[in-house]
């Protein structure tokens, strides 16, 4: 954001020198690139008035010219430049000097060009370091006195402020947002130029009707009849706008950028005479085609709002008008409107379509939704002033009667002294916050524990909106020269936890207590492995991605994970073990991505590094089941249960999907071969992934008493079906609630000769243990009984 400072002045006049007004604005949080100089440092060019004009007697090229200079003779100058008689003209007199873009300095002297005497050169804007080579001649306003020094004429003393405002502060992109901040700064009174209601002339109005209330939520306008779109912008406004970066392209488009650089309220004009009917803010049909006013036809998308009359887009809204009804040199009626766009609705439209305006750099970071009314008039007065014509009555649309309401913050006094270390005065801090615009009363807390401030953000300030804000304005206007940079005294503010709760963090160093290391991957992955991944399901595209491997958003951990495995192993890391704790998303009903926060681990290759002492063996499906049940039993209050698992990324015989009351809380199990196969994948992998949400809570830990008496094993061979999970097993015995058997475990499975191919036997030891009293044999036969009774009848298990 390019700011003048003369204009800026005209606002704001603190006694304060440019370096110390960019070290104050610096201070306060705004970044500044540059201060440029609006020219170059010459000396002694006055105003000349071109009376008379020769052609050059030995020159085709040159012309001789007698210039009036406001001396007591006339001057004499040879150029090549295009002049005409009556023409006033900057001249460089003998003697002036003229700084070149290399740092040398051009001396004008007296000399003779083809023989024919000059005394003096006419300068153009690249020449006074105002403008590019090709502008020709610079212009000199009609009433500048001749003779007089081009300098204080053009008032030529400024610098440019170029400034580098941070996205959440919308409201500096203005000369009168920066104007109020340095009122703030510097405890200036800021003068605003009178803006006053336009009278209506006509009864002519268009129709305005908002169909994307959810995007834009005010939209002003009114007509503007037989103005004269040739007559010249006034050379104030031409130069004040060159200052800042723009150039003149006629008065009614000079018009609206003056507003938008003053006020910062983007705002354009229509060719009333090529609208159809009023003027509707809706969303484009798919495939609705727009030629910009920068001549490139587009095709619309349906999620992309426009300005459209009753029967075509006119506009892309907030971004950039379309050629169709733009102004030119045959308008003589217009249409002048002014918009409030939501801006997290408009963010990043523009760049979709592969466009960033100055329309759309404010509307993506806020426009206050007061300056549309105000903005209208501005530059209706303006219009009116320099074009002439009758102006209508204004339509002012509203689709939200909150839309200049703003929450009440609530700021304790104690909060300034413990976040900054220092103790500023309530009446600093309450100065401090009205000249920010905002309204303060003095109020307790809702629960009345604490005094302070309830504070209501001014319209135009969208980043205020929680105390810590608050905080941060405090220290920028109180100064961070003036917060001593000394260590202050730690005043903790312990918070207890549930120690119920499971921590991220313990999950964490299991992994690694287990051989793990942590990899953090990008949340965009390449589309083909997400597919194969998660099975085809629709996927989330990005609109612009960094790179077509990186193009959409991962569904699942393995997107990322599986990659880093496979590279690891192709540089010759065979045994690799990644864990990965980061968000996924899935795209829901309304069309938005929910995120799931996930736990995600692979792993390959020997279950041991090369030892002696151990037989080599490579990892296989019950290895990372048995991390997954480590990290499962860390969430003791729950229960969880394996099940045989159909998912397209994993192996059907090896794999297991695991539920929690009814609910999905993840998967586990090798790799599916067709996809180690389609990825490359040298070793087999096995992978699992949980859902934290799903498994943050334990129990609370406990006592539990030890039993003096003794305990005692049997052992049970069962014979049953080969389907029958363990699980069913185990369910069965707990859910017994027998208070004798204190444990139980399998120890053996065998299926082979002697049995059936349809059977398998497994070794089930059960221990027994009382707390009153030794158990005798007969009632453990009892118990073994009751035991074998209940199996056979939920699980078909027979004694062998």
């Amino acid at each position: 954001m390019k700011i003048s400072e003369n204009w800026l002045r005209e606002w704001v006049n603190p006694d304060i020198s440019t370096e110390e007004l960019a070290h104050q604005l610096i201070m306060s949080g705004t970044e500044l690139d540059a201060i440029e100089a609006v020219a170059s440092n010459f000396t002694h060019v006055v105003v000349g008035l071109i009376k008379s004009i020769e052609q050059h007697p030995d020159a085709d090229r040159l012309t001789v010219c007698q210039v009036d200079v406001g001396a007591d003779e006339l001057i004499q100058i040879v150029t090549n430049a295009k002049v005409k008689e009556g023409q006033k003209v900057p001249v460089a007199m003998i003697g002036a000097e003229l700084p070149e873009p290399d740092g040398k300095i051009f001396k004008i002297k007296k000399s003779k060009l083809r023989g024919v005497l000059s005394q003096g050169m006419f300068c153009g804007a690249e020449t006074l370091g105002m403008g590019e080579a090709g502008e020709g001649l610079l212009e000199i306003p009609d009433e500048a006195v001749l003779g007089a020094d081009l300098r204080a004429v053009l008032k030529l003393d400024d610098v440019v402020l170029d400034l580098d405002t941070t996205p959440n502060r919308g409201d500096l992109l203005s000369h009168a947002g920066v104007a109020r901040e340095v009122g703030v700064i510097t405890g200036t009174e800021v003068t605003e130029p009178e803006i006053r209601p336009v009278q209506a002339t006509l009864s002519d109005i268009l129709t305005i009707k908002i169909s994307a209330a959810d995007l834009c939520q005010r939209y002003t306008g009114r007509v503007i009849r037989d103005v004269d779109v040739n007559a010249g912008t006034p050379y104030w406004m031409k130069e004040k706008l060159r200052r800042v970066g723009i150039r003149s392209l006629g008065p009614v488009v000079d018009v609206t950028n003056y507003v938008m650089m003053e006020l910062g309220q983007p705002m354009h004009g229509f060719d009333l005479d090529a609208l159809d009917g009023g003027i509707t803010v809706r969303q484009a049909q798919q495939g609705e085609k727009l030629t910009l006013l920068d001549g490139k036809e587009i095709s619309l998308r349906a999620d992309t709002l426009v300005i459209a009359d009753d029967k075509k887009a006119l506009a892309l809204a907030g971004i950039m008008g379309g050629e169709q009804s733009a102004v030119t040199e045959a308008t003589e009626n217009i249409y002048l409107e002014s918009a409030y766009f939501v801006p997290e609705k408009i963010m990043g439209k523009a760049r979709s379509y592969g466009l960033h305006t100055d329309s759309s750099h404010r509307f993506e970071r806020g426009v206050s939704p007061d300056l549309q009314l105000k903005a209208l008039e501005r530059a209706t007065q303006l219009i009116l002033d320099i074009c002439g014509g009758q102006a209508g009555p204004v339509s002012d649309v509203s689709t939200n009667d909150k839309l200049h309401q703003r929450d009440e913050i609530f700021y304790a006094r104690g909060r300034t002294r413990r976040h900054l270390g220092v103790d500023v005065a309530d009446e600093r801090i309450e100065d401090i916050l009205v000249r920010l615009g905002c309204e303060v009363n003095a109020s307790a807390s809702d629960d009345g524990s604490e005094d302070g401030w309830r504070i209501t953000p001014p319209v135009f300030r969208f980043d205020l909106s929680m105390p810590e804000d608050i905080v941060e304005e405090i220290a920028r206007i109180y100064g961070y020269d003036n917060i001593p940079a000394v260590l202050r005294p730690m005043e903790p503010r312990i918070v207890l936890k549930p120690e119920t709760e499971v921590r991220e963090e313990d999950l964490q160093n299991l992994l690694l207590a287990r051989g793990y290391r942590e990899a953090i991957t990008y949340s965009f992955v390449p589309p083909e492995v997400e597919s194969l991944l998660s099975g085809g399901a629709e996927q989330i595209r990005l609109t612009n991605p960094i790179s077509e491997e990186l193009s959409v958003m991962r569904r699942t951990l393995w997107s990322g994970l599986i990659p880093a495995l496979d590279k690891n192993v192709k540089r010759q890391q065979q045994r690799v073990r990644l864990f990965e704790t980061g968000l996924t998303f899935v795209k829901t009903g309304d069309g938005l991505p929910e995120q799931r926060k996930k736990l995600a681990g692979v792993i390959t290759g020997p279950l041991y590094d090369e030892q002696w002492s151990a037989d080599a063996r490579m990892v296989d499906f019950y290895d990372v089941k048995g991390d997954v049940e480590a990290l499962l039993d860390e969430a003791s209050a729950q229960t969880f249960e394996f099940k045989t698992a159909e998912h397209a990324a994993l192996h059907p015989g090896q794999s297991a999907e695991i539920i929690c009351e009814g609910r999905t809380v993840g998967f586990c199990g090798a790799l599916h071969p067709a996809v180690e196969k389609k990825l490359d994948l040298d070793q087999a992998v096995f992978v699992f992934e949980l859902d934290l949400d799903l498994m943050m809570q334990k129990k609370m830990p406990h006592y539990s008493r030890v039993s003096p008496y003794p305990s005692i094993r049997r052992d049970l061979a069962l014979l049953l079906d080969k389907n029958t999970k363990y699980a069913n097993i185990a369910n069965c015995l707990t859910e017994m609630n027998m208070d004798q058997l204190v444990d139980f475990m399998i120890f053996d499975v065998y299926s082979g000769e002697k049995l059936d191919s349809g059977q398998k036997s497994i070794a089930l030891g059960l221990i027994f243990q009382d707390f009153s009293r030794t158990l005798e044999e007969q009632e453990i036969n009892g118990y073994v009984e009751k035991i074998m009774a209940r199996l056979t009848s939920e699980t078909g298990a027979v004694l062998r």
